[in-house]
């Protein structure tokens, strides 16, 4: 008896929003090649009706749209609960405008021009880390980290903002509590192998952290900075997960 073919997994859907035609063409008829499935739009308008019927798995954004801008329109996504992993496109590369990229809620950031094999190399890993999660709970400090729904609130059940790298941010920092660990670590791990990241951003981003869980000196969690390496969280006893 012949066993029936398996079901193939739906592929991963990719969502470019590009206001240069030929780069945007050019775009889909590279990942598509790749065995993406690709939609597109010119602006931020036809992004947002695209994203009204579905997810994708990830949004490659330009950052100069007309109209509003990628960051604004990644801002605003973000706090509506867009989930996808964003890839963000600029010919900018000054270090602040690369950091607002990833303060609005982007994982990645290529500059123009770029060569293909790095976007091609960046987007896998982008896609790689764009599975949702299993449900899952984690507790410290009289926080509560719902992973299922990728929700974090305070002792009080008030709700914290936070962008998709630092929720990432935390949860590694928390299952790997009362270890160093090397800034290295923590970009392959948050931002992924295949992704090129200035280690400092790690910094910029612990310091963000800290800054929206309140940390004060008498608070029940500590994220140390150890010289030279990287970062050790750790939890006083009674408020470890």
């Amino acid at each position: 008896m012949s066993l029936p073919p398996p079901e193939s997994a739906p592929r991963p859907s990719i969502l470019i929003v590009e206001d240069d035609a030929n780069l945007r063409l050019g775009l889909q008829d590279n990942l598509q090649d790749e065995g993406y499935e690709v939609a597109t739009a010119a602006s931020t308008a036809e992004a947002d009706a695209l994203l009204r019927g579905r997810e994708f798995t990830l949004l490659i954004l330009d950052v100069m749209l007309p109209g509003e801008d990628g960051y604004a329109f990644c801002r605003r996504l973000r706090a509506a609960g867009l989930r996808s992993m964003v890839l963000m496109l600029t010919a900018r590369t000054l270090e602040d405008d690369i950091l607002r990229g990833f303060e609005a809620g982007a994982q990645d950031y290529l500059t123009k021009p770029y060569r293909l094999r790095e976007l091609l190399a960046r987007v896998k890993a982008l896609v790689r880390r764009g599975g949702s999660p299993p449900p899952e709970r984690m507790g410290f400090a009289g926080f509560s980290l719902d992973l299922g729904r990728r929700q974090l609130t305070r002792p009080g059940g008030e709700p914290v903002e936070l962008t998709r790298t630092e929720f990432d941010l935390l949860v590694f920092l928390l299952r790997h509590q009362d270890r160093a660990l090397p800034r290295q670590d923590i970009l392959d791990a948050v931002w992924g192998q295949d992704v090129v990241v200035d280690p400092r951003t790690v910094d910029n981003f612990v310091s963000s952290l800290k800054k929206k869980l309140g940390w004060t000196s008498t608070s029940g969690f500590t994220i140390h900075t150890i010289r030279g390496v990287g970062y050790r969280m750790e939890l006083e006893p009674m408020t470890k997960p």
